[in-house]
């Protein structure tokens, strides 16, 4: 791979010809693609709130959180952002097993002209934060507690890291860029749904510049978003059987909000759901496999109950029902 630490932006691109957004907003970008830098999805379709909250984050250097439930494309969409800039990009889940080491950097033994040496490796912060790379924090509202206050210093715009090790402060790259995704907003994990969640420190939430809400799409553009990871359903038949799907999904989301159910479809699912019915030839069965089987065996009817009202087609776990109307 390419060291990406003496490119920067050479052009200025319009987000009207990139994102067809209604703005006159000029951004940033490479002229030239990278080894780090995401690849183009064609089907992915940009929210336009936080296509532009992100692009703010690239053209003003501000921190940017993108919030929401899962499946919604929170960490895609940046990544998708960047693709289109051709913005070097890394992204580094948060999960219980990062440690302070992994993002500060450690003492490691190499092979120096045959012998062995020990030298000071460095970890993905100071790596990226000397570069123009747009760094994302993955489920950063799983992050342990004593891993999060490494980030906190360089949350600050002009937030110089302090390598203790070396008696060395890094200073940020005039084109280092910082995102996170997250879940919740810090709160813990209130709906039950995100199990390993933490609650955050507030201070540290306060250092994030913009925090941008990211749902799930109109149906319509689900539609199409399925459609496109799923071309061979591109047909009269097969867009009736995705739209259907995607009503289905609809109904899980308006249970999940009303308290019918404890979990709910995600858009990633519905394309999931979409793909096995092209290995199994059968809605009902893919469906089973894809997500009834996920849900508590008591919410099984409820959810057997949505797939008959949009296929007209009933389950066995809707006849359940029926016969145990408790």
């Amino acid at each position: 791979m390419t060291d990406p630490i003496n490119i920067q932006p050479d052009l200025m691109r319009s987000v009207r010809e990139l994102f067809g957004i209604d703005s006159d907003l000029q951004v940033p970008a490479f002229r030239e693609r990278d080894d780090y830098v995401p690849d183009v999805d064609e089907a992915y379709r940009f929210n336009p709130d936080v296509t532009l909250a992100i692009l703010a984050g690239f053209t003003r250097n501000r921190r940017v959180m993108v919030q929401g439930l899962h499946g919604t494309g929170k960490s895609t969409h940046i990544e998708q952002v960047a693709a289109r800039l051709n913005w070097p990009c890394m992204r580094v889940n948060l999960d219980g097993h990062i440690s302070r080491l992994d993002l500060v950097g450690k003492d490691a033994i190499v092979v120096r002209e045959g012998v062995q040496v020990t030298e000071f490796q460095e970890g993905i912060v100071p790596w990226s934060l000397q570069r123009p790379v747009a760094l994302i924090f993955d489920e950063y509202d799983a992050g342990r507690p004593d891993v999060m206050f490494v980030i906190q210093r360089i949350l600050e715009r002009d937030g110089h890291f302090t390598l203790l090790d070396q008696n060395r402060v890094i200073h940020p790259h005039p084109h280092f860029r910082l995102f996170a995704t997250a879940n919740t907003v810090g709160l813990g994990n209130l709906t039950g749904l995100y199990q390993g969640t933490q609650v955050l420190n507030h201070a540290q939430i306060d250092r994030w510049n913009i925090v941008a809400k990211l749902d799930y799409l109109p149906r319509d553009e689900e539609v199409a978003i399925v459609l496109g990871r799923v071309p061979s359903k591109d047909s009269d038949k097969g867009r009736k059987l995705i739209a259907s799907m995607v009503a289905v999904a609809n109904l899980t989301r308006q249970g999940f909000a009303t308290g019918d159910l404890s979990t709910l479809m995600s858009p990633r699912t519905v394309i999931t759901w979409a793909e096995n019915c092209e290995i199994f030839r059968s809605p009902a069965l893919a469906f089973r496999l894809s997500f009834l089987n996920k849900c508590d065996e008591a919410e099984r009817p409820i959810v057997a109950e949505y797939y008959q009202r949009c296929f007209d087609e009933e389950l066995d776990e809707a006849r359940v029902r029926e016969a145990d109307p408790t």
